[in-house]
């Protein structure tokens, strides 16, 4: 009985529709408090934040009051929302109604503070910063501000100390992709040109992305792929399973990406560094690539280019070699000219053994041997012919090794050639690669102490 008594008694004349002071002048003060309960949803394509939070409200309304002792010390009672005044108190970030649960009862004390606890779903937004994704961190604004009334009706302050509403965790369910920092709050008066001045209370929920998932699904394989790229260099330059193993390098990246496509975050004002971080990795495997080609087609099909050219022999078989430390992995042949003398050798012995046999001149054969029977005169030019073409066929096959000994020289040249460029190329790939390596770790180093 005491509760209707005590709820007939304040709600019989309530006017709801007036702020509820005896003097007009009077400035009704609303208390605020904003507690995070979950990061639903980050949307970057449209820039908007989803998040659950417990929101309270605290005002003084001076027509709820009355004597405890009058109504069986009853200090506290429960009234609909709909049936008392309430501030006109919005989210200016707001962007679409979330599913927030409707609570119909306000708590009233026998001193006439009002307390207005519910939880709300709010979709609101946000300037998201995607550059660092996906180790990036995003500080979202919640205003809270009268629609209408201006500073002079209702003021606006901070329910709880700073310092508390910062670090209060208590409530937040921690065990998304997102995990919540801190809360920051601070009030302020906002004016548009000469209209009255409002009051603000705004609240700064600063999140951070949990990375883990990203960098096992993304980085790492990534970096595994350039890993094998730098190793397939020890590949011989010589045989054409490099310039296949690059190209499947390659296809597999290009795979990845369209993979990823789908993970990075998308926005029509800027691009992550994350995503520039795969198209220099997709340039360098283009750049090793192409390396390869080069190189492959230096030390193959030799027979049809000339010798090297002698600055080519300064500049990479004698300088490249001492700076870059390298040794000269195949020594010129000398096979050529030990073949030619080994030729001529054999041509001498041959041409001696004929002279034992024959003469080179039939007529002088006739000279000498005249004395001789015609029969055996015969049968000394017919040899002689013989061992003459054996001669030349035995010069003929020599002049045959000689010119193969000489393309074998120029093959020999080049393959040292396209080792020692291989060598030079690799090097400075590695560099570009180390450079990479450190100007990311570097941005990322800035960003962090920033």
């Amino acid at each position: 009985p005491a509760l209707r008594r005590l709820s007939h008694s304040l709600l019989a004349h309530y006017q709801k529709g007036t702020r509820p002071v005896r003097d007009w002048r009077t400035t009704t003060n609303v208390a605020i408090d904003l507690m995070v309960y979950a990061i639903l949803s980050v949307d970057e394509k449209n820039q908007v934040l989803t998040t659950y939070v417990w929101y309270r409200q605290h005002w003084t309304d001076e027509f709820l009051r009355w004597d405890p002792e009058r109504f069986d010390n009853l200090t506290q009672i429960s009234l609909p929302v709909e049936s008392i005044w309430v501030p006109d108190i919005l989210i200016n970030e707001f962007v679409d109604v979330g599913k927030s649960p409707h609570v119909p009862y306000v708590y009233v004390s026998h001193h006439g503070e009002v307390q207005n606890l519910k939880p709300i779903q709010v979709m609101t937004a946000c300037s998201l910063d995607i550059y660092n994704f996906p180790f990036d961190v995003q500080n979202c604004s919640l205003t809270f501000t009268s629609w209408l009334h201006h500073i002079r009706d209702i003021n606006l302050s901070l329910w709880r100390q700073p310092e508390l509403v910062k670090f209060d965790r208590s409530v937040f369910m921690n065990q998304g992709e997102w995990e919540l920092l801190y809360v920051l709050s601070r009030f302020q008066e906002f004016s548009v040109k000469s209209s009255d001045s409002y009051a603000e209370m705004k609240f700064y929920v600063v999140i951070r992305r949990r990375p883990l998932f990203y960098t096992v699904s993304l980085l790492l394989p990534s970096i595994f792929l350039m890993l094998m790229d730098i190793v397939g260099f020890y590949l011989p330059p010589n045989s054409g399973e490099r310039v296949s193993f690059k190209i499947t390098l390659l296809l597999g990246y290009s795979v990845f990406l369209i993979i990823v496509s789908d993970t990075l975050p998308a926005t029509a004002v800027g691009t992550p560094l994350i995503g520039i971080y795969f198209v220099v990795c997709m340039a360098l495997l283009v750049i090793s690539l192409t390396e390869t080609i080069l190189i492959v087609r230096l030390v193959h099909k030799q027979d049809l280019q000339p010798h090297v050219p002698e600055w080519v022999k300064r500049l990479l078989l004698e300088r490249a070699t001492v700076l870059l430390c390298i040794r000269d992995r195949n020594k010129f042949s000398q096979s050529r000219t030990q073949s030619s003398d080994i030729s001529r050798q054999a041509e001498n012995d041959s041409t001696a053994r004929l002279n034992q046999y024959g003469c080179e001149d039939p007529r002088e054969c006739e000279t000498v041997g005249g004395a001789g029977p015609t029969l055996a005169s015969a049968s000394q030019v017919e040899g002689s012919l013989l061992l003459h073409g054996v001669l030349r066929e035995i010069t003929a096959i020599r002049q045959f090794l000689e010119k193969r000994e000489e393309f074998r020289d120029v093959a020999r040249e080049w393959l040292q050639v396209g080792y020692v460029l291989d060598v030079l190329l690799f090097r400075a790939y590695l560099v570009a690669v180390l450079a990479y390596t450190v100007t990311l770790g570097t941005l990322w180093s800035v960003w962090r102490d920033a």
